[in-house]
């Protein structure tokens, strides 16, 4: 074999060895656990609006459904998108077709209380009926110029 073989050869080794050891952070998708779950009318300062779906305007109802987040993780988790079903009275869903209801921005390790305000028709009657409440996020920043157009 001639020396330049042996060269090219041997500093493919060393690079597919360093591989190895110099690797990014994986960001993978991290599952927080969501109880306690309720919900209440929005304060009167955020409660006023309408909801515009489909082209029409039509009045709504303003929510907040509160509940506790626990990460076992013992990382921040960012960006966690919650996911859930919500029925109104007559067991209609309240946002057909759509199971994402919402995100937190961090969710500290350990258990912490979280709030995602929702818009309802005021056609669908109360009480509504929350179920399959799951979210997951990030062990760190995904997008990270969608951060530093908030931080201005």
């Amino acid at each position: 074999m001639s020396f330049r073989v042996i060269t090219v050869l041997f500093l493919s080794c060393i690079l597919w060895l360093t591989s190895f050891v110099i690797v990014p952070q994986a960001s993978a998708l991290t599952s927080v656990e969501l109880f306690d779950l309720d919900y209440e009318l929005c304060p009167e300062e955020n409660a006023q609006g309408r909801s515009v779906s489909s082209g029409s305007l039509s009045p709504t109802n303003c929510f907040l459904i509160t509940g506790k987040a626990k990460n076992t993780s013992g990382k921040p988790v960012v960006d966690a998108d919650v996911y859930g079903r919500i029925y109104d009275a007559n067991n209609n869903p309240v946002m057909a077709n759509r199971s994402r209801v919402g995100g937190i921005g961090v969710v500290p390790p350990g258990v912490s209380d979280f709030k995602i305000r929702i818009s309802v028709p005021t056609t669908q009657p109360t009480p509504l009926k929350l179920e399959q409440f799951k979210a997951s996020g990030f062990a760190g920043k995904v997008r990270p110029y969608y951060y530093d157009d908030f931080r201005r």
